[in-house]
């Protein structure tokens, strides 16, 4: 069944999705891989009868998670937003389940609309890492300078152009890579530290990159002083390693205009 044109769809949908990503090959449809999107896709198509096109507001890595993606979706359905959301937790994983459903404005894009997104890193500083949390944290009981981290942290607030943390293809033409961060912090939570990050926009690998470089400086190989040159340099090699992905977690998309969007209004739920 192919996909129908937009202008079919009555209806537009603001999803809140969460997932531990570590059997899906990221967010984005791959053949023959699973994938998030993919089985968003499958779910919505044998609960509606319909194939569409999901939108998520940020493209997730392989083994990365979500507490609240969120993502728009078109549907000709009438199913009430309540009912959608249990039909499609029943036709999906476990590893995957639909939050919360909500009717938006027929332009509402959760990718191009989206105005921050916040993301989260956790290291985990035990002896032994519990086996209930080792699909979600990076362990690392080695000595850090977690004062130097947590310095380095505040110094990646602000406007900047963040090519040194992005990767990418070099057979491709550079994108703009200039991003706001609102508020960037390390903090101990007993054994993990955890890396809060919010930003207007984030590049490939940019949060997971950030997080190895703020690595690198509690194994004191790079200065937290020196985080504003890396981010002059505009050489990926500058800055730390690619944490793995299981680490990270996509904690919330945040939307303006909450008077304009019917999805912030719990009234206009179906």
């Amino acid at each position: 069944m192919s996909a129908p044109q937009e202008s079919q769809f009555p209806r537009n949908l603001l999803l809140r999705i969460a997932y531990d990503g570590t059997d899906y090959f990221g967010w984005q449809i791959q053949p023959q891989r699973p994938t998030i999107q993919g089985a968003l896709t499958e779910a919505i198509r044998e609960v509606c009868g319909e194939t569409v096109n999901v939108c998520g507001a940020g493209r997730t890595d392989a083994g990365v998670h979500a507490e609240e993606q969120a993502a728009s979706v078109k549907l000709r359905s009438p199913i009430p937003c309540p009912n959608l959301v249990r039909a499609l937790n029943d036709h999906l994983p476990e590893s995957i389940r639909v939050l919360s459903a909500q009717e938006a404005l027929l332009e509402f894009h959760a990718r191009r609309d989206a105005r921050s997104k916040t993301y989260r890193y956790r290291i985990y500083r035990g002896a032994i890492c519990p086996p209930v949390l080792s699909r979600t944290v990076f362990p690392f009981p080695y000595p850090l300078d977690e004062a130097a981290m947590a310095q380095a942290a505040k110094c990646f607030e602000g406007t900047w152009d963040f090519r040194s943390f992005a990767s990418g293809d070099a057979s491709e033409p550079p994108k703009p890579a200039v991003r706001t961060i609102f508020s960037s912090r390390l903090e101990r939570h007993g054994e993990e530290l955890i890396y809060t990050v919010e930003g207007s926009g984030f590049l490939y690998h940019m949060v997971r990159n950030i997080a190895g470089t703020l690595w690198t400086a509690g194994r004191h190989r790079i200065e937290p002083a020196a985080i504003r040159e890396l981010l002059a340099s505009d050489r990926r090699s500058d800055a730390g390693p690619t944490l793995p992905g299981r680490g990270l977690s996509l904690v919330r998309v945040f939307y303006a205009d909450r008077d304009i969007y019917p999805l912030s209004n719990p009234s206009r739920d179906r």
